[in-house]
C-alpha cells in the first residue's frame, strides 16, 4: 500500500470511530424539517390560494386523527364495559349459588333440631360416635360461618363492579358524544376543503394552464427530491436486504385498481413516473420496505406525501388523507404508514405510488408479486 494512501486510511479511522449516528440523524432530520418549512413558504408566497387548499387539508388531516383516536377510545371504552358486564354477571351467578348453597345448610340444621347434640349427651350410648357428631357440628358451623363471609365479600364486589360499569356507562356516553362531534368536524372541513378546491380550480382558464400547473407540480417535487438527496447524503446506507433485490417479490401498498400507469401521457410532454391506485378513502397504506421516512409533508400537486428511503432507493406515497410517521422515523416493511384520501387536489380518494432509484423514477409494477392490485 503506498504511504499517502496508508495516511488516509489511518487519518479516516479516528474519523469514523468519533462518529455519532444520533447526532447525524438528528441534524438530517433538522435540515429536512427546515427543508419542509421551505417549501410552505415558497407555496404561500406563490400561489396564496394553493396555501388555502394545504391547509384546509391538513384540518382534514386533523379532523380525521382525533375522530379516529375518539372512536379508538370508544371502542375500548365499550370492550372495557363488556368485561364488567361480564364480571358482573359471574359474581351475580356466584352469590346466587353461595346463597343456595348456605340455605340448604340451614334447612339440614333445622331439620336436625336444636336439642339434638344434647340428646347425644345424654344418651351416652357411644361416646366415640358422640365425639364424631361434635366435630361434625363444628365443621358445619364453620362452613356457615364461611360461607357467609364468601357471600359478604361476592355482595361488596357485586357493589364495586355495578359502580364501575355505570361509571363506564358515563364514559362510553361522553365518548360517543365526542365521536359526533369530530365527525361534524370532519364534514366541516372537507366543506372547507371544497371551497378552497373550487377557488384553485377557478384559476385554471384552460389547458395552457392546466399544463402550466402540472409542469410546476412535477418541478416542485423533483427538487424536493434533489434537496432530500443531498439532505441524505450524510447518513450511512440502511442495514437489511439491499432494496434491489427485492424486484418482483414486494407487496402492493394498498388495494385498488390501477387508473394511470408508469409511462402513460399526462399532457404537456409530461408522463406519469408512478402509478396511481384507486382505492377507498381511510384505506390503510403500507410500506414496501423497512427504511427511514425521509418527508412527511404536504406538496402541492401531491397532497399529504410521505417518501421513505430504502438506501440508494426510495418509495413515494401521496394523496394520503393522514399520515402515521414523521421525518426520522424508521419503518419495516408492511407497516401501516398513512391512509388514502384525495389531497392535493384530486377528485376522489387514491394513492399515487413512486420507486426512485436515486432521482431516476422506475416503473413500479414488475416489482411486486403479482401485475396489479
Amino acid at each position: 500500500m503506498a504511504v499517502g494512501a496508508l495516511l488516509s486510511v489511518l487519518v479516516a479511522a479516528p474519523e469514523a470511530a468519533d462518529r455519532d449516528p444520533e447526532k447525524e440523524l438528528r441534524q438530517v432530520r433538522e435540515r429536512i424539517e427546515e427543508l419542509q418549512r421551505t417549501v410552505r413558504r415558497d407555496t404561500d408566497r406563490r400561489d396564496a390560494l394553493t396555501g388555502q387548499l394545504r391547509d384546509a387539508e391538513e384540518n382534514v388531516r386533523g379532523a380525521r386523527g382525533r375522530l379516529r383516536d375518539a372512536r379508538k377510545r370508544l371502542a375500548e371504552s365499550d370492550a372495557r364495559l363488556e368485561a364488567l358486564t361480564t364480571e358482573r354477571e359471574r359474581n351475580e351467578r356466584a352469590l346466587t349459588e353461595q346463597r343456595a348453597a348456605l340455605a340448604s345448610q340451614i334447612r339440614a340444621a333445622y331439620m336436625g333440631g336444636r336439642e339434638e347434640p344434647v340428646k347425644l349427651l345424654l344418651s351416652q350410648e357411644d361416646p366415640a360416635a358422640f365425639s364424631r357428631m361434635m366435630t361434625y357440628y363444628a365443621y358445619l358451623g364453620r362452613a356457615r360461618a364461611g360461607r357467609i363471609q364468601e357471600i359478604q365479600a361476592l355482595a361488596a364486589k357485586l357493589e364495586e363492579s355495578l359502580a364501575a360499569e355505570n361509571a363506564e356507562r358515563e364514559r362510553l356516553a361522553s365518548l360517543e358524544a365526542d365521536s359526533r362531534r369530530e365527525l361534524a368536524a370532519v364534514d366541516a372541513a372537507r366543506a372547507e376543503r371544497t371551497r378552497a378546491l373550487r377557488a384553485v380550480n377557478a384559476q385554471i382558464k384552460g389547458q395552457s394552464d392546466a399544463i402550466a400547473k402540472l409542469r410546476r407540480e412535477a418541478a416542485a417535487l423533483e427538487k424536493l427530491l434533489a434537496d432530500l438527496r443531498r439532505a441524505l447524503a450524510d447518513l450511512p446506507p440502511g442495514a437489511g436486504q439491499a432494496f434491489e433485490k427485492l424486484r418482483g417479490r414486494l407487496a402492493w401498498p394498498v388495494s385498488g385498481k390501477i387508473t394511470a400507469r408508469y409511462g402513460q401521457a399526462r399532457g404537456g410532454g409530461l408522463k406519469w413516473n408512478g402509478v396511481l391506485i384507486e382505492a377507498g378513502r381511510g384505506a390503510d397504506v403500507r410500506a414496501l420496505y423497512e427504511g427511514r421516512v425521509a418527508y412527511a409533508d404536504w406538496l402541492p400537486g401531491m397532497g399529504l406525501l410521505l417518501i421513505i428511503d430504502h438506501g440508494g432507493y426510495m418509495s413515494l406515497y401521496a394523496h394520503n388523507e393522514q399520515l402515521f410517521k414523521s421525518v426520522g422515523d424508521r419503518v419495516e416493511g408492511g407497516e401501516i404508514v398513512a391512509t388514502v384520501g384525495d389531497s392535493g387536489g384530486r377528485s376522489q380518494p387514491g394513492l399515487y405510488l413512486e420507486i426512485r432509484r436515486g432521482a431516476q423514477p422506475v416503473d413500479p409494477v414488475p416489482w411486486f408479486r403479482r401485475p396489479s392490485p
